[in-house]
């Protein structure tokens, strides 16, 4: 997967530096450079509080907790995005299959990626490291 974390499309730009102060070591590999937590290692694969989980990177709101579900797959799971057009869909080829990346819309941090296999009504599962998301409980 190439991740330009430079790319100045996205509303929220910082340069390789500004990021690697803002975010800790792990948190920069997975949301800026693309990297992925091994299963179950997580802090929110089985995190179940009411609240909102915003991109560790830019603080955007992207996924509500009464969307979030068990996939079994150890990682935290959603079967919708809290306000449509917050993630951003690219094609990922790496690991020798197709798959679909999802990033942050706001400022391009590699989120994880979608699949098609989560609950009605939407059928997708959101797949999501941690490292790229950050809580906030309700109220």
């Amino acid at each position: 997967m190439s991740h330009d974390i430079d790319d100045p499309r996205y509303p929220v730009h910082k340069s390789k530096d500004e990021w690697r102060r803002a975010l800790d070591p792990m948190q920069y590999r997975v949301a800026r450079e693309g990297a992925t937590e091994r299963a179950f290692t997580g802090k929110y694969w089985d995190h179940f509080a009411d609240g909102t989980y915003r991109c560790v990177a830019c603080g955007q709101v992207l996924f509500e907790s009464d969307a979030k579900f068990d996939a079994g797959c150890g990682w935290p799971s959603w079967w919708r995005e809290a306000v449509p057009g917050r993630i951003e869909r690219l094609e990922d080829h790496s690991l020798g299959m197709t798959r679909v990346e999802v990033r942050c819309a706001n400022c391009g941090s590699h989120l994880g990626h979608v699949f098609d296999d989560g609950p009605e009504p939407s059928g997708e599962r959101y797949c999501i490291n941690s490292a790229s998301i950050d809580f906030t409980p309700k109220g």
